[in-house]
């Protein structure tokens, strides 16, 4: 039995009718490719490796306790009836078994939540895919999984040579958890917990303190990083439904690589350009481009030494997408100067500041509030806290097998809050960057178009950067540069400030 995390459980307190706090990842698999196709059916096979070790991994084994009236985060159980069959999903697709379809079947696994009474996750097995592919999909509740220990479970589902064999299913056994504990049990551990908030509190009030000093007194002069509330208002915020709608895209590693060489920008500053430039795209048809940047949330893996018991150990930053910018090149500019700015803000703010007030703010209040905020339709009357989630996961350069079959493709999805209905994650896997786009069905019927502009934005900064277009345009100098970022907030007159060089 182990209590959840502040920052854990809070994943819990924001799920509403409409917001489902999961994350999906989607693994493409090629029967064909290695020793696996010699079996007689290779899927199943595929399947039950798969499914064998996601039983095996502890996390995956524990389900959710509810404290009674709320009075503290609720506790990790050992599950004393799992049973692995209650967790697998099985689906085929007609013919011809296309990405699309495959896409909006994954909408649908995505748009209702999962069951609390069990291990939060499912693994739907997908068979159909054009070429006799194999698509695996694994839902995990986001308290039980980021994009980091996803990773880390994705380690224990695959193997880096293709000679693992198929394994059998294990017999479905009860786990050593015992009898789940009982109401009194659990409000004494509560209140056990509550004599340690005074503490709990008094540090997260402290470094709350320091944020505000270092903002005030240490921060540098130009114009301040982008927060949340600042954003404006899109078809994207308003508020959300339950239904999702998904696309997938990718684009070649090399790609980028090559932009980040002649620009020197970093990979993420060059996703968030190609997502500004996609969104400026979608836009422009559908309600048209606003005049302010929008404001994208950026989740940001953190290390701390208070988090050994954490799951989710990250924090997120704030970065403006200049979709009024139409010139790719001064776009990347002002997304890379705005992000600079945003990484200082995060550093500021501290790994563990947001992790100390979740676990502080009572838990009762929390969830109340979020499901306030739903039931009201609060999203449609108030500025959109953001505009959208941006996140970008690093994954294996690697070939990765499973059951001794190659894997071909990732795609990964993450949540969706009220009032902003789109997440576009990013994994980079071999030498192709993979992205996942899902949306609110009622905001963003179809992100297809997104994810083909996001190709297309890529493949236009390759062009823009070619070393003899850089040539022939002139390269902004550094105070040209702070304009540009100045302009892309709005803030003519302190660009108009700056000497000219």
């Amino acid at each position: 039995m182990a209590r959840l995390a502040g920052i854990d459980a809070a994943f819990l307190y924001l799920e509403t009718p409409s917001a489902h706090m999961h994350v999906v990842g989607t693994i493409v698999v090629d029967p064909a490719s290695g020793s696996t196709s010699e079996l007689a059916n290779p899927h199943a096979a595929i399947e039950r490796t798969i499914a064998a070790r996601l039983a095996a991994i502890p996390r995956m084994r524990r389900r959710v306790v509810e404290v009674p009236l709320g009075l503290e985060h609720p506790i990790w159980v050992d599950d004393s009836t799992f049973r692995i069959r209650n967790h697998i999903r099985r689906r085929t697709l007609r013919a011809p078994g296309s990405q699309r379809q495959l896409t909006d079947l994954i909408g649908k696994i995505a748009s209702s939540p999962l069951d609390r009474t069990r291990p939060l996750w499912e693994l739907w097995s997908i068979r159909g895919l054009a070429g006799g592919r194999l698509a695996l999909v694994v839902k995990v509740h986001h308290a039980a999984m980021d994009g980091t220990t996803g990773t880390d479970v994705l380690a224990h589902l695959l193997d880096l040579e293709p000679c693992e064999q198929p394994q059998r299913v294990p017999r479905a056994k009860p786990t050593t958890g015992g009898p789940l504990p009982s109401a009194a049990a659990l409000v004494r551990s509560a209140m056990t917990s509550w004599s340690e908030r005074p503490g709990k509190l008094a540090r997260a009030l402290g470094d709350t303190g320091l944020f505000a000093y270092r903002a005030l007194f240490e921060g540098e002069e130009g114009p301040p990083p982008t927060l949340p509330f600042t954003g404006p208002r899109t078809v994207f915020n308003e508020p959300i439904s339950a239904e999702r709608a998904v696309a997938f895209g990718r684009v070649p590693l090399a790609d980028i690589k090559a932009v980040k060489q002649q620009v020197g920008m970093t990979v993420n500053d060059i996703v968030l350009s190609g997502c500004t430039m996609a969104l400026r795209q979608y836009l422009q048809e559908h309600g048209g481009v606003p005049a302010r940047p929008l404001v994208a949330s950026i989740p940001v893996a953190v290390s701390h030494a208070d988090q050994s018991d954490t799951v989710n150990r990250v924090s997120a930053m704030c970065v403006g997408l200049p979709v009024q910018i139409e010139d790719p090149l001064a776009q990347l500019h002002a997304v890379a100067a705005d992000a600079a700015r945003g990484k200082q803000l995060q550093r500021a703010v501290g790994p563990s500041l947001v992790q100390r007030w979740a676990q502080v703010l009572p838990p009762g209040l929390v969830s109340q509030a979020a499901q306030l905020f739903w039931r009201y339709r609060l999203a449609g009357r108030m500025r959109p806290l953001h505009s959208l989630i941006v996140s970008n996961v690093p994954g294996p350069q690697v070939p990765l097998y499973a059951a001794g079959a190659r894997v071909v493709e990732v795609y990964p999805l993450g949540p969706i809050l009220e009032g902003a209905g789109m997440n576009v994650t990013v994994f980079s896997y071999q030498d192709s960057v993979h992205f996942g786009i899902i949306t609110c069905r009622r905001a963003v019927p179809d992100p297809a178009p997104i994810a083909r502009g996001f190709e297309a934005a890529v493949a236009g900064l390759v062009q823009a950067s070619a070393p003899q277009r850089l040539r022939r345009r002139r390269r902004p100098r550094v105070p040209d540069l702070v304009a540009v970022a100045a302009l892309s907030r709005g803030e003519a007159s302190y660009a108009r400030r700056l000497p000219r060089a």
